[in-house]
């Protein structure tokens, strides 16, 4: 018993942080509406504060750290996403596969509309993506798609069913990160509790395990590829990237950037190019591999037009490109998407290539940091930038400086505000919240890039 009294005063502050972040968790789960913005605001905020406390107070005990991101992923077991609709259509997709059909080559409007219902639950499975979803190709790469599949084998005709099992796959992909994140830190002699910043963040949890978004896979990958480069094991890596843009398509523009890295490799200049463009090839040809068994005519065109959407039709929670599009109004006054989503990528690919040519990119913390500063480049000038975006941020400024990217998780809840009007006739976005979520994170940006030294930048 005094034992007992002991161990509670000892650890009394973080045994009372992990019991309101479990309530929390479980309101946030179970009990919340996502136009209650009030409670969504409210509850998220708790919980970053609470992971600040956590990490500070227990970051020498990594194992209890681990143990604690594991309970509190556990808690959304049984939760039906709130937050995104996307998990219909994963589940559409994986069932479409087992029924044979290629999802590639077909709209769910299409099947709905004859009146055709190929899949389990097909008419809870359409109303729940919502009609904008239904109309579209599905864009999802196949190991993505592989995922799919897998809650389907599981789970045929259960919606809550697939969920539990693409939620399990997810967590386990969560804790290939943290194995990979950690041994990286490691052999970059870093502090290995700077992992649980992405690990234990509410933002990953909330968004990946809770609302079922598979960068959390594709992030493994990367994660897991970084390290094996970073050891020497550069064919291995090269597969691991590969399975990676095969989750999703975004690592593609890290791949200029490591020209550099392999450049200062070996004595022989031959050897160097050599590497890279074996490395490039090995990438080529897994990711070519994989996309293999859903190849047509059909595939290749609807792939790539669904894949433009993100470029020249769709809108949400962007900076940069909202303040292109007023200018482009007082003069033109229509569809700026149209032409600036055709010169934003131009404008991309010119910085990518400034950064891979004219920044020192060699080491492996260097190559990172190139990394979190071309993805954040295109996120700033994007058109679309859901809140799960920001996750493959979030993991690579753990192994930089930077800190930009911590508080852009805590402000990204508030991009969830523009729902608000989603049964409403106006469903426009509020701009005063957007500028203020994009106020803050631009004023840690410019500070920590622009503004800090090295010497000035404290450690998380």
């Amino acid at each position: 018993m005094f034992l007992n009294t002991t161990l509670f005063k000892l650890y009394k502050t973080p045994l009372l942080l992990v019991f309101a972040s479990l309530l929390f968790y479980i309101s946030f789960a179970y009990d919340l509406v996502r136009t209650d913005y009030i409670k969504l605001v409210s509850l998220y905020t708790a919980l970053c504060f609470l992971l600040f406390k956590l990490v500070k107070l227990l970051k020498t005990n990594i194992k209890l750290l681990t143990w604690l991101a594991f309970g509190f992923r556990a808690v959304f077991i049984l939760a039906i996403p709130h937050l995104s609709q996307d998990f219909y259509r994963f589940i559409w997709d994986g069932r479409m596969l087992l029924e044979g059909f290629n999802p590639y080559l077909f709209t769910v409007e299409s099947f709905i509309s004859n009146g055709e219902f190929p899949v389990a639950q097909a008419k809870e499975l359409y109303k729940g993506m919502g009609i904008l979803n239904a109309s579209h190709f599905t864009n999802y790469p196949p190991i993505n798609q592989l995922c799919f599949v897998i809650a389907g084998l599981f789970s045929g005709k259960s919606i809550l069913g697939s969920v539990m099992v693409m939620r399990l796959l997810i967590i386990v992909a969560d804790f290939g990160t943290l194995y990979f994140g950690k041994k990286l830190l490691t052999n970059l002699n870093m502090p290995t509790y700077r992992i649980f910043w992405y690990i234990l963040n509410p933002f990953i949890i909330i968004e990946l395990t809770g609302n079922l978004h598979f960068e959390g896979v594709m992030i493994f990958f990367l994660i897991w590829s970084l390290y094996l480069l970073h050891i020497g094991k550069w064919q291995l890596a090269a597969v691991a990237f590969a399975f990676s843009v095969s989750v999703k398509l975004i690592p593609l523009i890290f791949l200029p950037l490591f020209f550099q890295w392999f450049n200062k490799r070996d004595i022989s200049g031959v050897l160097k190019i050599t590497h890279l463009i074996s490395f490039y090839v090995i990438v080529g040809i897994t990711t070519i591999v994989l996309f293999l068994p859903f190849y047509s005519s059909e595939f290749i065109n609807n792939y790539t037009e669904t894949v433009a959407l993100w470029f020249k039709n769709f809108e949400f929670n962007a900076s940069i490109y909202y303040i292109a599009r007023a200018i482009g109004y007082t003069f033109r006054g229509y569809n700026e998407i149209a032409i600036i989503g055709q010169i934003t990528p131009i404008i991309v690919f010119v910085f990518v290539l400034i950064i891979t040519f004219f920044r020192r990119n060699k080491t492996t913390i260097e190559l990172i940091t190139a990394m979190l500063l071309v993805l954040s480049f295109y996120y700033f000038t994007a058109t679309t930038v859901h809140p799960w975006y920001i996750a493959t941020l979030l993991i690579l400024s753990v192994f930089t400086k930077y800190k930009f990217p911590l508080v852009w998780s805590f402000v990204i809840i508030l991009s969830y505000l523009a729902y608000l009007n989603i049964d409403k006739a106006d469903k426009s976005e509020n701009l005063w919240i957007i500028g203020l979520e994009y106020g803050i994170v631009y004023s840690v940006f410019i500070w920590e890039v622009f503004i800090k030294t090295p010497k000035t930048l404290k450690e998380f």
